[in-house]
């Protein structure tokens, strides 16, 4: 477990992506062992856009050479760095400069004043996650949104399982598990083609008279065979001050180890993206052979 998969980039915007490679159990039921992760959107900020803004104060105050910076900083970086000087109108030549960032953001994060941070947003699209993982991301609300797969509207078809951890590194578990989803996958198709030969016998149990209608409906009554184990995949937005929170709680010891490892390739995509935002945190490897992040400052 202590190896990491490595970044890889996608080709229009060079977005960090963390792959996750499918498994085919003997029966060929889709498994998946960790979870994938790609970055589908970033924040984009044109500082110049506050000409008019800037020039409309007394000249003296050379409140314009805030757009002559001369460095560039990520976008992420750029939109809390100037959302933290509007609130002092730090405009003029002594204000911090773009060079001075990371510094700038520390003190930030140190005093534990992270409302700058809430305007980034970031989104991900997630898979290789069971719905045993989801149930808990889900819990973290203020600044997240979430657009999860519905077993209700997609058929048997795109069904995949995700193998956890220690199921993973343990043989005999290994084979468990094998045969469990195989066993489920039987189970989900032989209940749902059971429900498809009611609705022509004429039993009507499923009250459903469109096509479409029917198979939601047998769909939804099927996934109650399901396990935890059934793949959960999802979009995730989220603004810096979230996704620190999430990673501060969940790529942690103490949580739950298929989380932990969600938590530990958000923190890896997103601190190549933006890595100012993440310079009190620290990749390491845990007593049991997982990675967790230390984080300097959690309550920011």
């Amino acid at each position: 477990m202590t190896d990491l998969p490595p970044l890889y980039y996608s080709q229009r915007h060079s977005l960090p992506v963390l792959p996750a490679p499918v498994l085919h159990t003997p029966g060929g039921v889709p498994y998946l062992q960790r979870p994938g992760v790609a970055v589908l959107a970033v924040p984009t900020v044109d500082v110049t856009a506050l000409q008019g803004f800037l020039d409309g104060f007394d000249p003296e105050l050379h409140f314009g050479a805030y757009l002559d910076d001369p460095t560039l900083l990520p976008d992420g970086t750029q939109l809390a760095k100037t959302a933290g000087q509007a609130c002092y109108a730090s405009y003029g030549p002594k204000r911090t400069q773009n060079a001075e960032a990371e510094r700038y953001l520390h003190d930030i994060m140190e005093s534990g004043h992270g409302s700058v941070l809430e305007h980034p947003n970031y989104s991900l699209h997630v898979y290789g996650v069971s719905r045993s993982l989801t149930h808990e991301l889900v819990r973290h609300r203020a600044g997240m949104a979430y657009s999860q797969l519905s077993q209700r509207y997609v058929s048997g078809r795109v069904l995949r399982f995700v193998e956890r951890p220690e199921f993973a590194a343990d043989p005999e578990l290994h084979e468990e598990f094998i045969q469990d989803i195989e066993h489920a996958n039987r189970r989900y198709e032989q209940t749902a083609q059971k429900l498809y030969e009611r609705q022509a016998q004429g039993m009507g149990i499923l009250s459903a008279k469109e096509k479409t209608d029917l198979r939601k409906k047998v769909q939804q009554t099927a996934r109650a065979k399901l396990p935890n184990e059934a793949e959960a995949s999802l979009v995730v937005t989220g603004n810096v001050r979230a996704w620190r929170h999430i990673i501060a709680m969940r790529a942690n010891p103490h949580a739950d180890t298929e989380i932990r490892a969600f938590a530990v390739a958000v923190y890896r995509v997103l601190s190549s993206l933006d890595p100012l935002f993440f310079t009190d945190m620290e990749l390491a490897l845990h007593t049991d052979g997982t990675h967790i992040v230390n984080v300097a400052y959690p309550k920011v």
